[in-house]
């Protein structure tokens, strides 16, 4: 068995209700906090309230760019706090966790920021990070990275650190419920891909194995039962598919998909998880045409995992996955603002991307040009 080692958050409570226990839990960790929430603050008052004055709420009213993160980082660091909480979707996740690792930094956030920074590891260990995520796709309340817009830049790019993992992380999949169809689509088809592509990575463990290969039928069934109406139980298995999703991709890195998403968000400022449903099928197909032995098979088992719920031929998974999507109000990229006349130049930004490392097949830029144009 080939040595891995596992990254993870220092404790996870998953479960309906659990995310009653937060505030006590949070306290143990000091008296000052900053809190991030997403757009709507109604959904954050029950924690705001609970935690005490003592707490600073902040928004985040979408994915956070560069300048978001500095002018939080400001208000955060005068506020003096003992620890960040995020109750939101991925985007107020990921802003908690980049104002967790910058608050007590030295340095700026572009010391720190991967491409269009330096790169560099934190050199100040980051206050404690809370997360209760609201939606079920990003994984983000697991992970180690946080993803950033330039949009001056046309880029979005992460902070990246081990030490950024949460200390706390509570998946209560009754915060998801109601969640509106068209975010349940996107986030759910962003974590049905973070199962899929840790476990056809060519950095794939035993651990991540583990986690992501059941998840890939359950998340997918899941899915298309809330499209067809509200159902608790599906919440709870999606909200347990994301999670999965957040380990795997945490030990296991992702591929193409994300590879692409990144650069196309910052590009065009679409929803990552729209970006990710576009491309899942179409890169399904131009894995399978370009691999062979291991890597083959297993893209051979994600396709019959898929097509179970989807109704048809392994062979016809993509396809079936794809029109199954948009039948149900998922966008294509060129609805979503990626142009023909861009495609070589997302291509070759994709290729530097990071994610694109745990690809199982390093794909041609002309079989990559040919995902973009069937998305």
């Amino acid at each position: 068995m080939i040595p891995f080692g596992i990254t993870a958050p220092g404790r996870i409570l998953f479960g309906r209700g659990e995310a009653s226990k937060a505030p006590d839990l949070i306290r143990a960790f000091g008296p000052r906090g900053v809190l991030i929430h997403g757009a709507d603050p109604h959904r954050a008052a029950w924690l705001v309230k609970a935690l005490g004055p003592e707490t600073l709420a902040l928004p985040c009213a979408g994915e956070p760019t560069l300048a978001d993160l500095e002018a939080a980082l400001a208000v955060a660091r005068a506020h003096r706090p003992d620890w960040v909480v995020a109750l939101g979707g991925g985007a107020a996740l990921d802003l908690g966790k980049a104002l967790a690792a910058l608050i007590p930094a030295p340095e700026g956030p572009m010391e720190h920021l991967e491409v269009v920074g330096k790169g560099r590891p934190l050199t100040a260990e980051p206050l404690p990070f809370i997360a209760l995520p609201t939606t079920a796709g990003t994984g983000a309340e697991v992970t180690k990275n946080a993803v950033i817009g330039l949009p001056d830049l046309g880029r979005k790019v992460s902070l990246r650190d081990d030490r950024m993992v949460a200390r706390l992380a509570i998946v209560d999949p009754a915060l998801t419920d109601g969640c509106p169809r068209a975010v349940t689509l996107a986030s759910g088809l962003d974590a049905v891909t973070q199962v899929i592509e840790p476990y056809v990575s060519a950095k794939a463990t035993p651990y991540t194995d583990a986690l992501a290969r059941p998840a890939i039928g359950l998340g997918m069934t899941a899915l298309m039962r809330l499209m067809q109406g509200e159902e608790p139980e599906a919440r709870d298995r999606m909200a347990w598919v994301s999670l999965c999703g957040g380990l795997a991709l945490a030990n296991a890195g992702l591929g193409a998909v994300h590879g692409f998403a990144g650069v196309i968000g910052g590009m065009t400022g679409a929803a990552h998880g729209a970006i990710c449903g576009a491309l899942l099928g179409p890169v399904l197909a131009a894995n399978r045409s370009a691999t062979t032995g291991a890597a083959r098979d297993r893209l051979e088992e994600v396709c019959a995992l898929l097509a179970g719920p989807l109704g048809c031929r392994p062979t016809d998974a993509h396809v079936a996955l794809q029109d199954w999507a948009r039948r149900n109000g998922l966008r294509g990229l060129a609805d979503l603002g990626v142009t023909p006349d861009r495609h070589a130049e997302i291509v070759a930004a994709a290729k530097g991307a990071s994610s694109m490392k745990g690809n199982p097949v390093a794909l041609t830029d002309r079989a990559l040009q040919d995902v973009l144009a069937q998305a």
